[in-house]
């Protein structure tokens, strides 16, 4: 998206200047660690390496000083400087390269941007992004939508400002669709947002701190692991299986204390594609009631589940949230969601909502609540069912040797590298023969890193043949073994 560059703001008086941190090389970076009562050298020293980072002292790729060289330095332990690279790798800000030594590695939202496509480049099959089938059916149902909008009087959702939560007819039938989803709701308790991730950050933003601790699952979108960035929490993978997160590990991990939230993608996951049973969804609210803790459900894709399951927000309503939109079911230009908040919270996101965006824009509120109405929105839905499964069974057909996690109404599966390639090389490949997907790093949310894998999306407007082609690629790609000599590993 381009944005226009705004003017340069006036110098600040002498008095008034202040010196931003400079990048500097690791040889040279000294840090000073200011004692704190109480507080473990190897806190302070994690702390410091990422305060710099986050300054820009310390840039992407820079290559850390080896463990005793910076113990050395700082006249502290071996073990103290190995505790902390290993606390701030988990924590995503360093990664250790067996043979090769510990790099600054590129927040969240930076290396989203290598790997994901953000404009269809030339001659490139892009499984990069996840997204909503497209056809000639939503195509023809759009321009019909268009059309009908500029016939009519639109004073009803073009005027209005207010109320910020939204206007009371989008939040009515918001209400019916939600309750399809397994959420009875007032609408009090409902926002429209402009799509679920802007629900997702109002949800965190409203009952997480700086500092705060916030589990979700290892594997996961890489939404929440950049919110972690902004917003300053700390954020940690749970082990999954294939239905989420374990229930003992989840409360093993609240059983010690300071967690505040768990936010959860319950419904055909992105990247594993794991569906949440009714069972597993019970114990997961059982347990987050027991301590206390909020549960921040991301339920964008739940409607393609032609299967009903609870939602776990709507077992504990005084601890749960649930989001939900229309971008990866109905259609990915949809840009309207629904966040539904505790009763007691409705008033607080509604004023986050004012200050972050003022309201959900009522123009696609419109257009969805008319979609609702009058059966396109479930008529398109069906559509991407049929569309996904037949993607998905061609999926299995062509890539059976190599395919990890998926499921019959996944808009994505992961692939099993292969022990001969690493997931950057095998990238690599893959783009010389202009077919995108993404690595496994920009959804690691902490832990253990897991085996090799890669994130193919079907989604967008592709024929079967064309997907047929496409994937005989990726196969042959991935049976090939790679070059000696890597040119762009080593450029």
């Amino acid at each position: 998206m381009k944005t226009t560059p705004l003017p340069a703001p006036p110098p600040l008086p002498a008095a008034g200047r202040r010196r931003l941190p400079q990048a500097i090389s690791a040889a040279l970076w000294s840090p000073r660690l200011h004692r704190r009562a109480g507080v473990a050298k190897h806190r302070l020293l994690t702390d410091r390496i990422i305060a710099d980072i986050n300054a820009g002292v310390l840039t992407p790729g820079t290559r850390m000083p080896t463990q005793r060289e910076l113990a050395h330095r700082l006249g502290i332990s071996v073990q103290t400087v190995a505790i902390s690279y290993k606390q701030t790798e988990q924590r995503g800000y360093l990664q250790g390269e067996v043979g090769r030594g510990t790099f600054v590695r590129a927040r969240v939202t930076e290396r989203a941007d290598r790997f994901m496509l953000d404009r269809n480049a030339h001659g490139t099959t892009d499984f990069s992004i996840i997204r909503a089938v497209y056809t000639e059916e939503h195509e023809q149902a759009s321009r019909a939508l268009m059309a009908a909008l500029a016939a009519g009087d639109n004073s009803s959702f073009m005027r209005p400002c207010r109320p910020i939560a939204g206007l009371p007819r989008h939040r009515e039938v918001a209400r019916s669709w939600l309750a399809e989803l397994g959420v009875t709701a007032d609408p009090d308790s409902i926002l429209i947002t402009n799509g679920a991730a802007h629900g997702l950050f109002l949800a965190v933003s409203v009952v997480v701190r700086p500092g705060d601790v916030v589990l979700t699952e290892a594997l996961t979108d890489h939404g929440v692991i950049g919110l972690a960035n902004v917003l300053g929490f700390t954020l940690r993978g749970l082990p999954t299986d294939a239905e989420g997160v374990l229930p003992d590990a989840f409360a093993s991990a609240c059983g010690g204390g300071g967690v505040r939230a768990l936010v959860l993608i319950p419904t055909l996951n992105n990247p594993t594609s794991h569906v949440m049973g009714r069972g597993r969804r019970q114990a997961i609210a059982d347990i987050a009631r027991r301590h206390g803790v909020f549960v921040i459900e991301d339920e964008v894709c739940k409607p393609l589940l032609d299967t009903r399951l609870p939602s776990i927000a709507a077992i504990i309503p005084e601890l749960g949230f649930f989001v939900t939109s229309f971008t990866k079911s109905v259609m990915t230009g949809l840009r309207t969601g629904y966040l539904v908040v505790p009763p007691q919270y409705s008033i607080r996101v509604a004023s986050i909502l004012r200050v972050t965006g003022w309201s959900g824009t009522c123009a696609v509120a419109e257009m969805a609540t008319r979609w609702i109405e009058d059966g396109t929105a479930h008529r398109l839905l069906a559509v991407q069912r049929r569309e996904i499964r037949a993607r998905q069974a061609l999926l299995r057909e062509r890539l059976a040797p190599i395919l990890g996690s998926t499921h019959e109404l996944s808009l994505c599966a992961l692939l099993k590298v292969p022990p001969h390639w690493n997931e950057e090389g095998l990238l690599r490949a893959l783009a010389q023969k202009r077919i995108a997907v993404t690595p496994s790093e920009p959804f690691i949310a902490g832990g253990p890193r897991p085996a090799n894998c890669m994130r193919l999306s079907i989604g967008g407007r592709h024929s079967l043949k064309g997907l047929r082609e496409a994937f005989d690629i990726v196969l042959s790609t991935f049976e090939q073994l790679p070059p000696v000599y890597d040119a762009g590993a080593m450029a």
